[in-house]
């Protein structure tokens, strides 16, 4: 399954939801030569002004080495655009992946989605 992104907002927060396998091998994954890359994704949205962006990763199946590279770069891209990026309901193997690569110390991680988005309530000044 190759990876999809769909956007929506809920208050002042941009959803990604992601669905497939987040490597390199896929035909829309993120990363060198793919047609997405999350770290853009990230950079347009603060362009526009979207300053609260939550990934989605429920949806997500697969994360290779890869894959945790570009939620690094987007949680770095982020930073320097004074963007909040947060991770909702990764899949318990992505949830197992982030915690061995001891990333969910970094990321703020939800399990639920109402709760992730009024996380952003007074958080962005805070983290950003």
């Amino acid at each position: 399954m190759t990876m999809q992104c769909s956007t929506r907002q809920s208050d002042d927060v941009t959803i990604l939801d992601l669905k497939g396998r987040l490597s390199l091998g896929e035909e829309v994954a993120f990363g060198p030569g793919s047609g997405l890359i999350l770290s853009e994704t990230v950079r347009e949205l603060a362009k526009k002004g979207r300053k609260n962006v939550l990934l989605n990763l429920a949806g997500v199946t697969y994360v290779d080495s890869s894959g945790v590279g570009q939620l690094v770069g987007a949680l770095t891209s982020a930073g320097r655009q004074g963007v909040s990026l947060k991770l909702l309901g990764p899949t318990k193997p992505v949830l197992e992946l982030l915690k061995m690569n001891k990333l969910d110390t970094v990321f703020h991680i939800s399990e639920d989605g109402a709760t992730a988005v009024a996380s952003f309530t007074g958080a962005a000044a805070a983290e950003g």
